[in-house]
């Protein structure tokens, strides 16, 4: 049974950081992408970065430059680092996990994404 928890948003100003993390049970595959996913009551929701099991990433434009993805296999976490937050930042972010990282346009696309957490809110004011 795969699980997928996120933790570390919050409230911060415009220019802050914040650093989400997803924890990872139960997915042994060996082939993998793990992804951070946004939405607002607004917007569908929108791919932000991903990293396969090579270490490849991939970033929505909106966020390269401020954004850093970045996993630790041994503790079975996802990491999103985000640096110059802006309020069009603020969204729900979710990890998600699948088989192949795929792009849909300029975008992480959650095309394959079988597993998804329950989601951090990130508020930037």
């Amino acid at each position: 049974h795969v699980q997928l928890v996120e933790s570390g948003g919050g409230s911060v100003q415009t220019g802050g950081s914040l650093t989400l993390s997803c924890r990872a049970s139960g997915y042994s595959y060996g082939s993998y992408c793990m992804g951070w996913f946004r939405q607002t009551p607004e917007k569908e929701r929108e791919g932000v970065a991903a990293i396969d099991n090579f270490g490849n990433t991939a970033y929505a434009d909106s966020v390269k430059g401020r954004f850093t993805i970045s996993q630790d296999n041994a503790k079975n976490t996802l990491y999103l680092q985000m640096n110059s937050l802006k309020p069009e930042d603020t969204a729900m972010y979710c990890c998600a996990a699948g088989g192949i990282c795929t792009m849909k346009g300029d975008k992480p696309s959650e095309v394959g994404m079988d597993y998804w957490g329950q989601g951090t809110q990130v508020t930037v004011s």
